[in-house]
């Protein structure tokens, strides 16, 4: 693209003229010498594996070699044959090779070179015969396979179905076209011109001295300006990546039909609609005729679809209670969410009173307004609105069963039957209107409402009859039934009277008395049955129930999963089979030391600001809270006054990221499985009564449900793997026996769950005592835990490898099954979705192009944390992009999903065969989910991503979590890079999903350095030309014009940088499954909360942890912490943990502007130099003061000063052995040069390289100082250099003077210090009077000298050993606490200055916590401490 641009034209067509497509033409030569590399670096990094290498691979790599230097010197020979008039090197080799002037040698050469590509490209297009050829014994093949890629047992049989492969290819090649189009006008040609320009200005005046004064063009200033470029070029790919995958990810959910139904308004309107997708996706039956019926649309069989609707409603209903068991709803939200059990006596079907709100009164309004002989209009009205319809077929047949049920005596029930036939006749002939007045219809409802209110209201069994208020009762019934009848048969019948005096003909004497003595003989016995009470409850509601009741229900967590569970059973699903023939599966659940129940001593311990987690969470969650005190208060439920605390433990630990609410969730699987078993085998009169209404004293009731219950054991399975439950067992600690006690009631609790756990032993072997590891395997018994399988261990496994995959490795083999869910400690499970398991097991035998079966189930993740504050928002947000519509695109078109974490369901038996789930080697697997990932694809395995279930997860929710976290997965990526398992993938991908395997993966991380290092090298090239001159120089130059094309150019990583490619997956996501109105709203907030400030800041962590990686490795698990962050970080425990990271390289670039901007010629007139440097400014800020931003309480007062008083603390104490590294900075200074002590000479060597980026400063400023009177000499650099070891000395002085004298002998310390400082005034004299210096020379040499004495820091650090040979070490520390105090300094006093504003505290509260503002919570008082002790009594 440089050749085409610079071009006499600049367009494409120039490709076209003969000495461009000459010049293009060279890109083969840049191949070959890019091959050459390839083959030195196989050479050089396989090196020390050569002693266990063949002698068949040791020579291919040498062939390799030879053919690639062989192709770097035939080909450079060649084009220089083809080239007219030649000069210089190129006339040398034309007259080497003699006769061969023509062109046709290097047409040769390039055929030749490109034979084995243009064989590459050709078995590209046909996967089978790759995938043929690499499993083919015949000598041809093998040989050529041979040469292509070393022979692995993994690696083959890797490639993908032509149809998959099209698909990628046209991503990436459309994907490829943006990116060079864009980089060839925005970024190359606009640069072309100035370039050309800048070359052609005679070299100009220099302000330093110059070692090349001799250079005759610009070179300096071309690469300061091209540098940049040039890594903007190799990261944008990233850029473009970012869009393309947003918007085929957004299609690609638009066609799975995510989102269909996204709000309460969407859920009505499609409810009708649910009962039938339900039976097509989760009521197993056969294929042909679910397909049949779903094509015709004609459901013949009455009461195959009146069975489908009831076992939907079991289903449904169970569905609700879970959520009302969870506290997500309320008793009431509960009954107008349920479904009623389908019952033979209602003729429509039963909708939930939700959607029939206020449907009875609406249609009491109409009706009145209405006259004789208009009925078909009245009708048509009411039929227009379905849900209408059927609210009113059912109140009327309702209210006909309650009477005729609660009836005793033959002539009432004759009365009623009388007034039902007359109804349905006047329906039939249209004289509905006729025969009834609708005028009398409100007071009817109203008397009716009173009435079923007394039906109600008793809640206990039946009492003595003798007792009063029982007799008053009845009689009120008895009373309010006798006005419904005088209302029906006298306001609203015509001929009301003619139906009694029918009725009583042999008494028409004394009619009027025995009409007032009827319906005096009631069935009170049936107001305590349950079945009929939940009848009259639901006429209750039907009757009673307004407009509001479709808001319902009110949570937005309910509501989230009511839409999405509604919703996925519209999605593309494999049909469920039964539970007897599903696969079974197991879950697996790793554990340590985590939190599994919060004790008493938990709930209400105070932090600093007298906040408890009770407190704290009944104010995130007030309408749980208060569901939750309803449920306990609830008669019927029996829970006794001293369970309460238990309860309230339960209720506050299933709100964190506890193994409770874990084991809760992943237990729903039994449950589910259970309730599905029940209804496949029982019959329909159990169906249509109710699950929860069987009675299991009934023989057979309660064959059906051990029958569910053994199938459910059979097909499911939970093993927790507790790796330390044994020393937990016998420990005296407090918290590690509150954790054993607590997860020995979990296995009371569910007894199908089993905890596996590492047990060490004393054994004697020979009479010598020797230690033993086992697997063990418990369940819960009676009161304690029973072993069941005990398994010897070679060693302690946890010891060998990493902990928490090791701890799943050893667990593993008491899971059963065909497929293994791994499920984390942070995690959760809905009832809802478990109903979905059978469906997403199926996708184990779904056949698919290719014949191939997956290996591993993608699952989608809810992140169930973002309520908690700003930063868990983001985090939330972020994740769910993600783990949607990220792992949607992995997995098609682009192929390359991985195992990120859980909770991804195995092929059990395929990954015991190949090695397990995790890979667990020290340090390198750090990662180690993705590794199984990788495991799966080099063994020929299969990925695939579902959307129609989810599981919840919980996420870090403060700054300092999710820094670890980011920290924690950028040094994971730094070990993949390093690792093999990415070598093999990245050499056996074809082109195109190696770009998507690398862009998806360590890639990312290496764009987000290179985005970093793009900031660096474009202010140290302005600096290199602002300091010697040469800016000027050229600009003050007529033939030059400004030009805007660098700027325009660097706009592209700014938007990077400003995190903003990280948002637009969010907005997709966000917009396709809430609506883009939401999603724009949702940005805008977010950009209002400084999300943009969050994640440039996390940017800084990437670059950080990935390059000290990278350079260095050395990468160690680093604990999160997952519980709820609503305390105040210590400016200490920030500086610690951010100094290293964005601390100083904040202040690195800040010192950058501020060269620049004091001494450089700044672009004023051009906005978008502007917007770049913005960019820049932003990004120093962020990463100094992010921290404190969204630290809470980071602007009050009283802990900023005790914060200081704490930092200067830690500042003075001394290190040594024992002392932690939060205790004195000596100690945590030692322990920040970890990562030196364990690398290699290559990594020491890049340490000192890049240190030696500092001594530009020094070098540019001493020559810009008023004292050096414009002198160019490079005695000026070298008396700097005096200045710099003088300061040194007396710092050298005074640190020996402290030790020698500091304690014994003050007075000689005294005078030393004064003798120095009386030296240091006369030669400031001196200097000033004498020599010329100025105040601003002062403010320079501060800027001048302060790099170089870090740079010597740094040098001293990586040479440490040497240092301290030759006694400087200490020395070197003393400077670097200085420095420390400098840094701390800076970054600190902004803190303060904002602190005596009380309004700032104010703002970053509600900056932090708006999220939780908006659904009523108040952190300021909660900030405060000011709680409202009535409310918590």
């Amino acid at each position: 693209m440089v050749i085409l641009a610079w071009s006499p034209s600049g367009s494409l067509t120039a490709l076209f003229d003969e000495d461009v497509f000459r010049s293009v033409l060279t890109i083969f030569i840049t191949s070959a010498f890019l091959n050459l590399l390839q083959a030195t670096l196989d050479i050089i990094l396989s090196c020390y594996a050569w002693k266990s290498l063949r002698i068949t691979q040791v020579l291919r790599y040498i062939l390799k070699f030879a053919v690639a230097a062989a192709w770097a010197v035939v080909l450079p020979i060649g084009y220089s044959s083809s080239v007219q008039n030649p000069t210089g090197l190129v006339k040398f080799f034309s007259n080497w090779i003699g006769g061969w002037r023509t062109q046709s040698f290097f047409s040769y050469c390039i055929a030749i070179y490109l034979i084995p590509n243009l064989l590459a490209a050709f078995l590209f297009l046909l996967p089978p015969l790759r995938k043929a050829m690499e499993r083919s014994n015949w000598s041809i093949v093998i040989l050529l396979m041979w040469w292509a890629q070393p022979k692995l047992y993994v690696g083959r049989g890797m490639h993908e179905d032509i149809f998959s492969l099209l698909k990628y290819t046209l991503f990436w090649i459309t994907l490829l076209i943006s990116k060079l189009a864009f980089s060839y006008y925005v970024e190359i040609l606009p640069l072309v011109g100035p370039t050309k320009a800048i070359m052609a200005v005679p070299v100009g005046r220099y302000k330093w001295h110059e070692f090349f004064p001799n250079v005759k063009h610009n070179y300096g200033v071309v690469i300061a300006i091209w540098a940049p470029i040039v890594l903007v070029y190799f990261m944008d790919t990233q850029i473009w990546y970012a869009i393309f995958s947003t918007i085929f990810g957004g299609i690609h959910g638009a066609f799975s039909h995510l989102g269909e139904i996204r709000t309460l308004g969407m859920l009505r309107a499609r409810f009708e609609s649910v009962p039938s997708a339900f039976s097509t996706r989760l009521v197993p039956g056969p294929k042909e005729k679910s397909k049949r019926k779903h094509k015709e649309k004609n459901h013949s069989d009455e009461n195959t679809e009146r069975k489908n609707i009831a076992k939907f409603s079991q289903v449904w209903n169970e569905f609700i209670h879970s959520m009302r068991i969870e506290d997500l709803i309320s008793n009431w939200e509960r009954n107008l969410l349920l479904v009623p059990n389908s019952s033979s006596d209602i003729s429509v079907v039963q909708w939930p009173p939700f959607l029939l709100a206020s449907k009875i009164p609406i249609a009491l309004d109409m009706a009145k307004d209405f006259k004789e002989n208009e009925d078909a209009d009245l009708f048509k009205k009411i039929k227009n609105d379905d849900y209408m319809h059927s609210a009113v077929i059912e109140c009327y047949e309702s209210l006909r069963d309650v009477l005729y049920g609660l009836l005793e005596d033959q002539n009432d029930k004759m009365i009623i039957t009388h007034i039902c036939r007359q109804v349905d006749d006047s329906i039939q002939h249209s004289r509905f209107l006729s025969e009834f007045r609708m005028s009398g219809l409100p007071l009817l409802s109203s008397q009716l409402e009173k009435f079923l209110i007394l039906l109600l209201s008793d809640e206990e069994p039946e009492k003595d009859p003798s007792i009063n208020e029982e007799y008053e009762k009845d009689s009120s019934i008895i009373n309010a039934l006798q006005d419904i009848m005088e209302i029906i048969l006298r306001d609203v019948m015509y001929n009301g009277i003619e139906i009694l005096e029918t009725t009583h003909l042999h008494h028409l004497r004394n009619q009027n008395d025995h009409r007032e003595q009827r319906f005096e003989k009631l069935h009170f016995q049936l107001t305590q049955k349950k079945s009929w009470r939940e009848k009259v409850t639901r006429l209750h509601l039907l009757l009673t129930v307004k407009e509001s009741a479709i808001n319902v229900p009110m949570n937005l967590e309910a509501r989230r999963r009511i839409t999405f569970f509604t919703n996925s059973l519209f999605m593309i699903m494999p049909s469920a089979p039964k539970v007897r023939n599903m696969l079974s599966f197991s879950v697996l659940t790793p554990y340590y030391k985590e939190d599994v129940l919060y004790s008493d001593e938990e709930l209400n311990k105070e932090n600093e600001d007298g906040i408890s987690i009770l407190f704290y969470l009944r104010k995130i969650f007030p309408d749980e809270w208060t569901n939750f005190e309803q449920r306990i208060k609830d008669p019927k439920l029996g829970y006794a006054s001293k369970d309460r605390m238990e309860l309230v433990r339960q209720w506050v630990s299933c709100r964190g990221q506890t193994l409770t609410r874990t084991v809760r969730g992943m237990m729903y699987y039994r449950q589910a499985l259970e309730l599905q078993g029940f209804l496949e085998s029982a019959g329909d009169t159990a169906i249509f009564d109710g699950f929860r209404t069987i009675d299991i004293n009934e023989p057979e009731h309660k064959a059906w449900v051990d029958i569910s219950q053994a199938r459910a054991d059979l097909k499911f399975t939970y093993v927790v793997s507790c790796q330390v439950y044994g020393a937990q067992k016998v420990s005296k600690d407090t918290r590690d026996r509150s954790c054993y006690t607590n997860i020995l009631n979990l296995m009371l609790t569910y007894p199908s769950l089993r905890v596996a756990y590492i047990d060490e032993r004393e054994d004697t072997v020979g009479g010598k005592a020797e230690k033993a590891y086992y697997s063990v395997l418990v369940k819960g018994g009676d009161k304690l835990d029973e072993e069941v399988y005990r398994i010897k261990l070679p060693g302690p496994p946890t010891e060998i490898g990493e902990g928490k995959p090791e701890n799943q490795n050893h667990a593993i083999i008491f899971t059963r099954g065909e497929a293994l869910q791994t499920i984390d400690m942070n995690q959760d499970n809905y009832l809802e979705e478990a109903f979905k398991m059978r469906n997403i097991l199926e996708e184990f035998r779904k056949r698919r192009h290719g014949h191939r079966q997956p290996t591993i189930l993608g699952l989608r993740e809810h992140i169930f944390t973002g309520s908690v504050s700003s930063l868990a928002w983001f985090m939330s947000n972020q994740e769910t992009s993600f783990v949607t519509i990220g792992q949607r695109i992995l997995a098609n078109p682009l192929r390359v999903r991985f195992h990120y974490g859980h909770p991804d369901i195995f092929d059990r038996l395929f990954h015991m065969t190949r090695g397990g789930i995790s890979k667990a080697s020290k340090i390198i697997n750090l990662s180690e989910d993705i590794f199984s990932g990788f495991n799966s694809i080099l063994r020929g395995g299969y990925i695939t991503h579902h959307e129609y279930i989810q599981v919840g997860k919980g996420r870090d929710v403060g700054m300092n979590q999710i820094s670890l976290f980011e920290a924690k997965v950028a040094n994971g990526n730094g070990e993949q890079t390093l690792s093999r398992d990415v070598y093999r993938l990245g050499r056996r991908f074809d082109f195109y999903r190696m770009l998507s395997f690398y862009f998806t993966t360590v890639g990312f991380y290496f764009s987000s350095m290179v985005t970093v290092l793009t900031v660096y090298v474009f202010l140290y090239g302005r600096v290199y030309m602002v300091m010697s001159g040469l800016e000027r120089s050229i600009l003050e130059d007529p033939s030059i014009h400004q030009s805007k094309a660098l700027e325009e150019a660097l706009a592209t990583p700014a938007v990077f940088q400003l995190g903003l490619l990280l948002v637009l997956p969010m907005v997709m996501e966000i917009g396709l499954e809430r609506g883009f109105r939401t999603a724009l709203a949702d940005f805008v907030i977010m950009q209002l909360q400084l999300a943009s400030v969050f994640f440039t800041f996390q940017l800084g962590t990437k670059a950080h942890f990935f390059g000290r990686t990278i350079l260095h490795g050395g990468s160690k698990y680093r604990a999160t912490g997952r519980g709820f962050v609503v305390f105040h970080a210590k400016y200490g425990d920030n500086y610690r943990l951010y100094s290293r990271s964005h601390f100083v390289k904040g202040l690195e670039l800040l010192i950058l502007l501020l060269v620049y901007q004091i001494y450089g010629e700044s672009y004023r007139s051009s906005n978008i130099y502007l917007f770049v440097t913005f960019s820049m400014w932003f990004l120093v800020a962020s990463w100094l003061f992010a921290p404190s931003v969204f630290n809470p309480s980071g602007f009050e007062w009283q802990k900023t000063v005790d914060d200081w008083t704490d930092w200067k603390r830690w500042m003075g104490n001394r290190g040594g052995i024992g002392i932690q590294q939060d205790k004195s900075w000596e100690s945590w200074w030692d322990g920040e040069q970890e990562h030196l002590k364990s690398t290699n000479i290559r990594g020491r060597v890049l340490e000192i390289i890049l240190a030696f980026r500092f001594f530009i400063y020094q070098y540019g400023i001493v020559y810009q100082l008023d004292i050096a009177h414009r002198s160019k000499s490079l005695l000026v650099y070298g008396l700097s250099w005096i200045v710099m070891a003088t300061a040194l000395l007396v710092l050298k002085m005074v640190s020996m003077g402290r030790r020698r004298f500091g304690t014994d002998f003050q007075l000689m310390f005294r005078i030393l210090k004064g003798l120095l400082f009386l030296g240091f005034i006369s030669v400031m004299t001196v200097l000033f009077v004498v020599c010329g210096l100025t105040v601003s020379d002062l403010f320079a040499a501060v800027l001048a000298f302060l790099p170089t004495g870090w740079a010597l820091i740094l040098i001293s650090q990586a040479c440490r050993p040497m240092i301290k040979g030759v006694g400087f070490w200490e020395s070197i520390k003393e400077l670097a606490r200085a420095y420390e105090y400098i840094m701390g300094l800076i970054i600190f006093l902004p803190i303060v200055i904002l602190s005596w504003f009380p309004f700032v505290s104010e703002f970053q509260t509600r900056l932090l916590f708006n999220q939780a503002f908006s659904r009523g919570l108040q952190i300021s008082m909660i900030l405060a401490g000011r709680k409202d002790r009535d409310s918590s009594n």
